[in-house]
């Protein structure tokens, strides 16, 4: 048991979860594992972290968690003298999922425009050519195929997806700029480990988010920094 510790919910083997307890002095190797619990119940997890003497528990001062509120309660129930910390990869992923969100609702939009002009076709006794881009994907394709490069890095791209994305970007210029807005969060946690910069940072990025106006963006970052 150490002072720094992290939980999470983890699938180790047929989709089956368990609650994972891990010593962060460890790193990852010997010594690491503090508990693995199967199941992500609050209750049945909290009984059995219980059962550590409470004299090593309360020696705990810090815990990285994610923003469930099951997994909030197990870290203030089993470890009340640490203070929880929410891991930064869950931040950024709810960010990343935001982002996505504008790309899908974009990608029905497109659908919704080609099905119109199908519908238009067949009543003009016209054939439906679908207008395809520079790299030979259509709108509903583009919008489709863009999904994992906008998980990534610019600079991990493959040169397919530096074609894909100069064009999705061209195109949907609101998804360029979510896109690059989440990147910029990703960047405030590479770059600045002082606190009091960090969080000015931080709050000139919601700034930026504010003034999006950018429904479904807004409301997914506006839930980020609500439980962040």
């Amino acid at each position: 048991m150490g002072s720094h510790l992290s939980i999470d919910e983890v699938n180790l083997s047929m989709g089956e979860l368990y609650t994972v307890v891990t010593n962060k002095a460890g790193k990852g190797k010997k010594g690491s594992i503090v508990a693995i619990i199967a199941g992500t119940k609050s209750e049945v997890v909290i009984n059995h972290l219980q059962k550590i003497d409470p004299k090593k528990r309360n020696q705990v001062t810090e815990i990285t968690l994610d923003m469930a509120n099951s997994i909030k309660l197990i870290a203030k129930k089993s470890f009340p003298k640490a203070n929880q910390v929410t891991d930064r990869f869950h931040v950024q992923k709810l960010a990343l999922e935001a982002v996505q969100e504008v790309r899908i609702r974009l990608k029905w939009d497109a659908l919704d425009q080609e099905n119109s002009a199908i519908t238009e076709a067949k009543l003009n006794k016209t054939p439906f050519i679908s207008r395809e881009f520079s790299n030979g994907d259509t709108a509903k394709q583009l919008l489709t195929r863009s999904r994992f490069l906008l998980y990534k890095s610019p600079n991990k791209w493959s040169d397919s997806q530096k074609a894909r994305a100069t064009i999705l970007f061209e195109e949907y210029p609101e998804i360029k700029t979510v896109y690059y807005l989440s990147q910029k969060l990703r960047n405030i946690y590479n770059n600045y480990t002082n606190k009091t910069v960090a969080i000015t940072k931080l709050a000139h990025w919601y700034n930026d988010v504010d003034k999006l106006g950018i429904k479904s963006f807004n409301g997914s970052i506006h839930n980020v920094v609500g439980k962040y």
